[in-house]
């Protein structure tokens, strides 16, 4: 039995459907493996429940190269950081922050250890669980703009959002 076959088991009824979108959106879809595993690690770590990350992570480590789950980590890391400061920009509006440059360094993104456009699909994944409106429309551009298709990402998202869910159903169930 896997880490997340395991852990769908503890879910209480109230999360019966979490569950179920998690086998499904972890199954077969626009995603390649790598695409797919990496998301469900950067998102499984941005929803901060330890079961969840270490259950997504034992999976992954036996799905895909050790690179994809570094690149995913990185991400995770990456936006709790950019999510904060790009989201206090777009909500106060006021132009003099936006002028102020960010110095904050993401090197990271754009030196992959495996994939440059997988890497954007994960922070897109991502920003979308951190509410980070500017940081998932440009992450959506660059995905698209580095030849993923609206199917790509649309999986990425279900993955985020099923996740979140997961997370949220975990709090609710016997430690």
């Amino acid at each position: 039995m896997s880490a997340l076959e395991a852990l769908r088991g503890a879910l209480p009824d109230t999360a019966r459907d979490l569950g179920l979108n998690l086998q499904m959106v972890l199954g077969e879809g626009a995603l390649s493996a790598a695409q797919r595993w990496g998301v469900a690690v950067a998102c499984a770590i941005a929803t901060r429940e330890p079961r969840l990350r270490g259950a997504v992570l034992a999976d992954a480590r036996e799905a895909v190269p050790s690179a994809v789950i570094e690149d995913a980590q990185a991400v995770a890391a990456l936006m709790a950081m950019n999510n904060v400061y790009y989201r206090f920009r777009h909500m106060v509006q006021k132009p003099s922050y936006s002028q102020r440059p960010a110095r904050l360094r993401m090197n990271r993104l754009a030196q992959p250890a495996a994939s440059k456009v997988d890497m954007e699909l994960f922070a897109l994944a991502v920003s979308a669980i951190n509410g980070c409106e500017a940081c998932v429309r440009a992450h959506e551009k660059v995905a698209l703009e580095g030849g993923l298709s609206e199917d790509h990402v649309h999986d990425a998202i279900r993955i985020a959002a099923t996740l979140q869910g997961v997370a949220i159903g975990l709090h609710g169930a016997e430690p």
